[in-house]
């Protein structure tokens, strides 16, 4: 299988995505499989960083895609200073065993500019490796 993770970097902003298959809140007969995907954003530029808003896309196994746009993560607006990160996890449901998500985060630097950083293409999967 694939490496399910990704890890990006735009600008000095580095983002890390590890997902992981939630078995037990899954009901694959009702077409529901749970996944949690755990983030560490990193800020290895120069500049300090303020996270505003998030862009999202999501794609099952069947092509149908789910766009979400939301201001900050988990209702956070983190600031992080060079050579700070930030960690978080969230989740999303999925009516596929598997799917696609990418997108990116807008930080603004202190003195106004917007930076748009890149979160790479991970991969969720409900296959168990044995």
């Amino acid at each position: 299988m694939t490496n399910p993770n990704s890890d990006t970097t735009t600008d000095g902003i580095r983002i890390e995505v590890a997902p992981e298959f939630i078995p037990e809140r899954s009901e694959p007969d009702k077409k529901l499989f749970f996944f949690i995907y755990n983030i560490r954003i990193t800020n290895n530029s120069e500049d300090n960083l303020q996270l505003l808003s998030r862009y999202w896309l999501i794609i099952n196994a069947d092509g149908d895609e789910n766009e979400v746009k939301g201001e900050g993560v988990v209702g956070q607006f983190p600031y992080l200073k060079p050579g700070q990160y930030f960690e978080y996890s969230s989740f999303t449901p999925l009516d596929t065993d598997w799917g696609t998500m990418e997108g990116y985060y807008c930080f603004e630097k202190d003195n106004g500019e917007k930076v748009e950083a890149k979160i790479g293409r991970f991969y969720l999967t409900s296959d168990i490796l044995v």
